[in-house]
């Protein structure tokens, strides 16, 4: 019996908690040494002496008198509650309480386990700062994600601009060759020994100029971009200056039945400027005008003298721009529409080259747009110079001219060389042919001599040639005639919506003439062999 209560009374003086036994108004009636020990009193000073509020901070008493308490009388027990104790010397000691009021021989008493709270206070810092570090590393991780995911989207996006240029090179430079090549193939046709005709000559001679006028926006891009171009800059009229654009641009102007209203100042508007450049500044904002309005469009050429500088602007009611591409209009390979609508032609460097060149020139160029089909404005400063002396003119160049055949093959084509070419090597190999530049000369030429065949290209100015195949089969007199695909877009997906879209061949620019021979006889079998 002695050595239980001995034993006994060793586990409740080292009990790993300290313990407590109070009268319900707080007098302190037994401790054991663990909580000696940690509070830094002798027995003697807690027993009878204390109260168990005279061992808290004011907070832990307030806590004591609105919670501790009420929960004792009510339910009778306490389950840890984390609070702080005071040690003798003053300290803060976080502990976790529990208490049970119970009845022992007719007196009522807390009693009361305490545990060291402190570990528990660490790990729940650093438990904390280890959740903290992992949202702010999970946020990083977003942020880096949103960042590639930006980066990926601007590369496939630059990816893509750089496909769509390629493949709008290859067009473009198939579009003169073509043309070159049917000159060729007809001189063949004729004999070694035949001259070239003048006619001949002549589309020799644009198609050549088309195909440097395409290299030397390549090179001139490149060589603005590396620093390396020169002007040759003098005094210059821009007046006379932006005359010699308009004579440029006035081509493709007519050839889409456009206007060109012309406003310059009545005097002279001098600018140390290499007068070619500023040429190719303007042609390319009037050709890029007249590629982005509709036939018959309205296009201004307005300029005039603002604080110290020439203000000259080119306006149209075409397209115009989205919003959302204002701000990328200059840059490389920036084009408005899908390659198949870019019936006029261009590689999308124009503007890019423009850009450049007024920089060189010290000004700079803006372009505003109220949004789709609102048309658009682009507008070129260049700093003006003190008039000198004389000034110099030049005459403007003759207008093209187009001619067309009645014949049992219509060549439908708005590049007027190439079809004409193309019309001529068919009436060599025997063929009859009417020559169109755009879909609905087209589908009222079919409509009117019925032909045999018809070679369609796929860009014309009004609608694509998949619409016009689909046009012309939808009539009751459609069904019979042989359709020909002949465009500079060559991949397996053109071919198959030139199938989708009614037509029995497919043929890639510049035409091999034999062989579409070969082909097309076959297709017409009430021609015979010999057309």
């Amino acid at each position: 019996m002695r050595e239980r209560r001995s034993s006994a009374w060793d586990l409740w003086e080292d009990a790993p908690c300290g313990l407590l036994i109070a009268a319900p108004h707080g007098t302190l009636l037994r401790a054991n040494a663990t909580v000696s020990r940690w509070l830094g009193y002798d027995l003697a000073e807690l027993i009878g002496h204390k109260r168990f509020p005279d061992l808290m901070p004011m907070g832990a008493r307030v806590f004591l008198q609105t919670h501790w308490t009420p929960l004792l009388q009510m339910q009778g027990s306490v389950s840890e509650v984390q609070l702080d104790l005071l040690h003798k010397d003053g300290r803060r000691i976080p502990m976790m309480l529990s208490a049970i009021r119970r009845e022992r021989n007719g007196v009522v008493q807390d009693e009361i386990a305490l545990l060291m709270a402190a570990d528990r206070k660490l790990y729940e810092r650093e438990l904390l700062a280890a959740r903290a570090k992992a949202e702010a590393a999970t946020n990083d991780l977003e942020l880096a994600q949103a960042r590639l995911r930006q980066a990926n989207g601007a590369m496939a996006a630059e990816d893509r601009r750089k496909d769509e240029f390629l493949a709008t090179l290859a067009h473009e430079l198939r579009n003169p060759l073509a043309p070159m090549a049917n000159v060729i193939a007809t001189m063949e046709l004729r004999g070694a020994d035949a001259p070239p005709s003048g006619r001949e000559l002549g589309v020799l001679t644009r198609q050549v100029a088309q195909m440097t006028r395409l290299v030397d926006d390549l090179m001139n891009v490149s060589r603005i971009s590396q620093g390396k171009i020169d002007l040759r800059l003098e005094p210059a009229d821009l007046a006379q200056t932006l005359k010699f654009a308009v004579e440029e641009a006035m081509s493709s102007i007519h050839a889409a039945g456009q206007s060109l209203r012309i406003d310059l100042p009545a005097g002279a508007m001098w600018g140390n400027v290499d007068r070619a450049r500023v040429t190719q500044i303007v042609a390319n904002l009037l050709n890029n005008a007249s590629k982005y309005s509709h036939r018959g469009a309205y296009i201004e050429l307005v300029a005039h003298v603002s604080d110290g500088s020439a203000v000259i602007q080119v306006i149209d009611d075409g397209m115009g721009i989205p919003a959302d591409q204002l701000g990328n209009i200059f840059d490389m390979f920036s084009q408005l529409t899908p390659a198949l609508d870019r019936a006029q032609g261009g590689l999308g460097i124009g503007l890019s080259l423009v850009k450049g060149l007024v920089a060189l020139h010290g000004g700079e160029v803006s372009a505003h747009s109220a949004g789709v089909g609102h048309g658009s404005c682009f507008t070129v400063r260049l700093p003006l110079i003190e008039p000198p002396a004389d000034a110099v003119e030049e005459e403007p160049p003759p207008p093209p001219a187009t001619s067309s055949l009645a014949a049992s093959i219509v060549i439908v084509d708005d590049n007027v060389d190439a079809a004409e070419t193309l019309a001529a090597a068919m009436e060599m190999l025997g063929y009859r042919t009417i020559v169109a530049n755009n879909g609905q000369q087209a589908l009222r030429a079919i409509a009117e001599s019925l032909p045999q065949a018809a070679i369609l290209d796929i860009g014309l100015p009004d609608m694509n040639g998949y619409d016009l195949a689909r046009k012309i089969r939808s009539e009751p007199w459609g069904c019979e005639i042989a359709l020909v695909a002949a465009t500079g877009w060559g991949q397996e997906s053109d071919k198959q919506a030139a199938r989708d879209a009614g037509f029995d061949l497919h043929f890639t620019k510049p035409l091999d003439f034999m062989k579409l021979d070969q082909q097309l006889r076959p297709l017409m079998p009430n021609v015979g062999g010999q057309v």
